[in-house]
């Protein structure tokens, strides 16, 4: 909305944004069956044609406390029915699909542009490939390798737990003008390779003296 004001109006954004503001907050949602401003403060956006005109009377003490629970009462269940909506929408078109062992069944592949898969080059590559045969199921998880360890991780009664170092992978030094900053990659307990994090050596050795009196660190 704010890109099509500039286009069509020009000049700066900024002087255009409180009339966008002002046409969000006056459109009618089909979601909640009022507009976004009726349903924050409980009263229908003014316009400009009746800035001047009359107010109406002020709600104080609980007759407001009370309207306000009330509008919430009315906006959750009509979330609720267009959720319900949208569910049975969704529902016709989808399904759960369970195979079993010998079907039969093809493979999804995407798209990558610039490659040549499969003999055809961008739109024209085949979205299925094969059939392939199931030969072995595997229930939900894919990789074996992926299955996270079940090991007692020592959570504490803050739900915090000490990350344990396992190994030191290797040792770099950053040269700056003035100083050299040692850096050293470290392996935690419960954690992959991949999650191994730089950490400074300088504060390593307050923490695990142990480690550099050992000669584990890599030159």
């Amino acid at each position: 909305m704010l890109r099509v004001c500039v286009i069509d109006f020009k000049g700066n954004w900024d002087d255009h944004l409180p009339h966008i503001e002002f046409t969000y907050n006056n459109s009618y949602h089909s979601s909640i069956q009022m507009a976004p401003y009726e349903a924050l403060c409980g009263r229908r956006c003014r316009s400009p044609i009746g800035w001047f005109e009359v107010g109406e009377a002020g709600l104080i003490g609980p007759d407001l406390v009370h309207q306000a629970m009330e509008k919430v009462k009315v906006i959750q269940e009509r979330l609720k029915t267009t959720q319900s909506r949208q569910k049975s929408y969704i529902n016709v078109r989808r399904r759960d699909l369970e195979f079993e062992v010998d079907d039969w069944v093809y493979l999804k592949v995407s798209p990558m542009k610039g490659v040549m898969r499969f003999g055809k080059k961008g739109k024209l590559s085949p979205r299925y490939i094969c059939p392939y045969r199931i030969s072995k199921r595997i229930e939900v998880l894919g990789n074996p390798s992926f299955i996270i360890p079940t090991e007692d991780i020592g959570i504490k009664d803050s739900l915090s737990y000490e990350e344990i170092h396992v190994h030191i992978l290797d040792r770099q030094v950053c040269k700056l003008r003035t100083k050299e900053v040692v850096s050293i990659n470290v392996l935690w307990r419960n954690q992959f390779f991949e999650e191994a994090t730089w950490e400074a050596e300088k504060d390593m050795k307050k923490r695990y003296p142990h480690l550099f009196e050992s000669g584990e660190v890599p030159n």
